[in-house]
């Protein structure tokens, strides 16, 4: 069984989060050969003010 984890700074809406699952499940089924329902696919929402870039808080740019 396929695994995809993906990991995003702030929330997303659950239609965003329904077209990304819809996307990734789509490639990684035709790539690999493999049913769509055989794809699990993990969406992590973290807090910007958990998350730096370049010594930067996301939440303080």
């Amino acid at each position: 069984m396929p695994y995809v984890s993906i990991r995003v700074a702030g929330k997303l809406s659950k239609e965003q989060k329904q077209k990304i699952a819809q996307g990734v499940t789509e490639v990684i089924a035709e790539v690999i050969k493999k049913p769509k329902d055989s794809v699990l696919l993990f969406i992590d929402e973290d807090s910007r003010d958990n998350v730096a870039k370049g010594g930067a808080l996301l939440e303080d740019m």
